[in-house]
């Protein structure tokens, strides 16, 4: 055990010794600030690191993650990073990320009790009741879940476009844009889901705040 975790520290300095080989400036610019164009909201899993299945640097993108990638409006966390990162971090893109094979969509899917989490997972429930007769219709069990772990991105993608935060931002003409993809955890293939909005204009009126614009 004390092994497994000494060894994270081991595998730090090799890559920090690796780095500064390669980039003597690269902790320099870092330590002098952030100014990443991405946030990313993914799943809590192990398998889908942000930075490793994008290609990207520390620093390129804000993270936030919880199981199933869930954009949840009374969750705190959740809005404190989206609003950090809309309204100090200046970010351009919000990427909603799900995966397949997720737990927690899995989970969702099935009666049986787990535990605390299950408060968590009913509003991953929300998304297949708004959607079953779509799911319901997918005999293999497996494609459903697939199909799950879509929608899910899809309804979250919508949720955020629901929050005051992202429509302040776009009727004050901030260049964001909110877009949900999936990951396919045994490929390392990461798909768009062709899901982007950048304006309240496509969703129902009811959910369209009136923002005052400032000047």
């Amino acid at each position: 055990m004390i092994k497994s975790y000494n060894q994270l520290f081991e595998n730090n300095k090799k890559w920090v010794d690796a780095t500064n080989e390669e980039d003597p400036e690269f902790f320099n610019r870092l330590a002098n600030g952030q100014s990443p164009k991405f946030l990313w909201i993914g799943c809590s899993d192990s398998r889908v690191p942000a930075n490793a299945l994008t290609g990207t640097m520390p620093g390129d993108i804000f993270v936030h993650r919880n199981i199933a990638n869930m954009v949840i409006h009374t969750d705190m966390s959740m809005l404190s990073v989206l609003d950090y990162s809309v309204n100090v971090l200046n970010v351009q893109h919000i990427i909603v990320c799900g995966h397949y094979g997720c737990g927690g969509v899995a989970a969702a899917m099935g009666n049986k009790q787990v535990g605390l989490i299950d408060n968590w997972l009913r509003h991953i429930k929300d998304v297949y009741r708004l959607h079953q007769e779509e799911l319901n219709a997918i005999e293999d069990t497996q494609k459903r879940t697939d199909r799950f772990v879509e929608l899910n991105v899809i309804e979250q993608v919508m949720d955020l476009a629901k929050t005051s935060i992202v429509q302040n931002a776009w009727a004050n003409k901030k260049p964001l844009q909110v877009h949900g993809v999936v990951y396919a955890v045994g490929t390392g293939v990461l798909q768009d889901l062709g899901i982007t909005m950048d304006s309240a204009d496509d969703m129902e009126n009811v959910y369209r705040m009136d923002v005052p614009v400032i000047a």
